[in-house]
């Protein structure tokens, strides 16, 4: 890389960012301050490129004494315009218009640095010499760009800790809200459960005074069953108690005929019977049981129930956001300079005009990296969500009533025979 294209380099990239920023609006305040922290990084490094390594140059040399001295007040001038349009608002009605002036003073800063500040230096310098300082000033171009890219780097890493404190804060956040709701649903859980439990509460006492009110009545119905039952077997007893006196009172006397006692003892017989028929009759009846009280037990039983409940198991957040990274690219340019050159001429022959005025302009060009960007798509990122389907045994232990009856058989105590 030639002396001359190291240092037009900056002025280029500079002049795009001027148009890039004139093409602003007031609204556009976040684009402005980026557009313009870039142009005054690229002005302050090329005006220090030029105190660091030309000016002490030119000022070992006598005629470009007085040149060094214009160009370092330019560079003050330059850096006082950058120093108060930094201070200044970027919505601010005027900026564009002192934009334009710091446009406007940095195009004069470049023409005098390619017409006077460039050709002195050359002039100076052998080719080695340039060689060299053309070395130096890339080297320290790289330590620039080194730099700032440590610092974006830097930036980049300070952003990225922000987003992921930000983003475990409202996971945190999220999380106690979770907990937060998940205990006022537990909360209202406890709440049904404790009314559900206190009106099966109510209710069993309700069946158990029902219960104790229908046992209540077969129990009273029991007692004047056996009332009635015990006042039928007196009433019996006592009837059979009076057919045997009455029994007993009409037998037969003894006659001493034999004739007349066993027809009397006939009667008598048959009379027996029928009083001995309703004795057997009255026992019968008095052995008839009474009807047994029945109680019953429920016995109840858990049956287990699985449902399914969707819930939040996570949240994936996928965020676009743009990053910039410095390149670069090497472009090969062509310079067309005006070569000078006195020779003997072949024939002493005049041809054509002589003494006499005669002036020649020769256009001398040189190529310039033209900067252009186009977006086109690097990538895509596919978000879906995916289902799958898995069984799972659900394990709980469920409670069911069961019985134990216990029979005690009580032997009766055996009489002592005579």
């Amino acid at each position: 890389m030639t002396l001359r294209t190291l240092m037009q380099a900056g002025p280029s990239k500079a002049n795009e960012l001027f148009v890039r920023l004139a093409d602003t609006s007031d609204n556009a305040v976040k684009t402005r301050e980026r557009l313009f922290a870039e142009l005054k990084a690229g002005l302050e490094q090329h005006v220090d490129l030029e105190e660091a390594h030309l000016f002490p140059i030119l000022r070992k040399q006598p005629e470009t004494k007085e040149l060094v001295a214009t160009a370092i007040r330019d560079n003050k001038e330059l850096r006082a315009k950058l120093v108060e349009l930094d201070a200044l608002p970027k919505n601010d009605e005027t900026f564009l218009s002192k934009v334009a002036e710091l446009q406007k003073s940095f195009r004069q800063h470049a023409r005098d640095d390619k017409r006077e500040l460039l050709p002195a230096v050359e002039k100076a310098l052998s080719e080695d010499q340039v060689q060299s300082l053309v070395g130096k000033m890339e080297t320290t171009l790289a330590e620039a760009d080194q730099v700032q890219q440590d610092q974006v780097e830097e930036k980049r890493a300070a952003a990225r800790q922000q987003r992921e404190e930000r983003e475990q804060a409202e996971l945190l956040a999220q999380q106690q809200e979770e907990a937060e709701q998940e205990r006022q649903d537990g909360e209202r859980r406890a709440q049904r459960a404790a009314r559900a439990a206190a009106r099966l509460a109510s209710r069993a006492a309700e069946e158990a005074a029902e219960a104790a009110a229908e046992q209540t009545h077969e129990i009273a119905v029991s007692v004047a069953t056996g009332i009635q039952n015990t006042t039928e077997r007196v009433l019996t007893a006592a009837s059979q108690t009076v057919e045997r006196s009455v029994a007993v009172a009409s037998a037969p006397a003894r006659t001493g005929f034999l004739f007349w006692d066993m027809m009397m003892g006939g009667m008598g017989t048959q009379h027996s019977r029928a009083v001995a028929t309703r004795e057997t009759k009255g026992a019968a009846e008095a052995t008839v049981l009474s009807p047994q009280n029945e109680e019953v037990i429920p016995l109840a039983e858990e049956v287990l129930v699985v449902g399914k409940q969707t819930v939040n198991t996570g949240t994936t957040r996928i965020r676009r956001y743009v990053v910039e990274s410095p390149v670069e690219q090497q472009v090969s340019l062509v310079r067309e300079r005006v070569v000078i050159e006195r020779r003997r001429p072949v024939s002493n022959k005049v041809t054509g005009e002589s003494l006499t005025e005669l002036t020649i302009e020769v256009v001398e060009t040189d190529e310039v990296p033209v900067v252009a960007k186009s977006v086109q798509l690097r990538e895509e990122i596919v978000v879906r969500t995916e289902r799958t389907e898995h069984v799972e045994t659900v394990r709980e232990t469920v409670r069911q009533d069961e019985v134990e009856i216990e029979h005690t058989t009580t032997k009766r105590p055996v009489r002592a025979r005579a």
